[in-house]
């Protein structure tokens, strides 16, 4: 069952899925995949998510002209990071969409925290154990 995901996250993985959604900002996004061996599928659902909807919030609020995604297994760790070089000043208790994102990632073990400091950069950091 796929359940929400996109069909290409599920057949294809995480580098082909983020490739999609990179390929529909607004503003250009440098993609950085290195995800061997490949996580387990809760593992990729939410590092999707996370990074599908920190680039929508980019798009949505930050003035950024341009963005970076990077997402890298650390043995038994997924490590993702965005950044985008906007305005700042993110704050995950004003809108429910961050909020939302660090539920799932504490859901499932791992932490997400967000820098953004007034002025810019914002940066989301989020770490995702990958133990099956």
């Amino acid at each position: 069952m796929r359940g929400f995901n996109p069909a290409i996250l599920q057949d294809r993985g995480l580098d082909a899925a983020l490739s999609a959604v990179v390929a529909r900002s607004p503003i250009p996004v440098r993609l950085d995949v290195d995800v061997s061996p490949r996580p387990p599928s809760t593992v990729e659902s939410t590092a999707y998510f996370v990074v599908a909807e920190a680039l929508t919030n980019v798009a949505k609020h930050s003035g950024a002209t341009q963005a970076r995604v990077s997402i890298a297994r650390r043995g038994d760790r997924l490590a993702i990071d965005v950044t985008d070089n906007g305005t700042g000043g993110a704050d995950s208790s004003r809108g429910t969409g961050l909020h939302g994102l660090t539920d799932r990632v504490h859901a499932l073990g791992g932490w997400m925290q967000v820098l953004s400091p007034v002025g810019g950069p914002t940066t989301v950091l989020v770490e995702l154990p990958c133990a099956s």
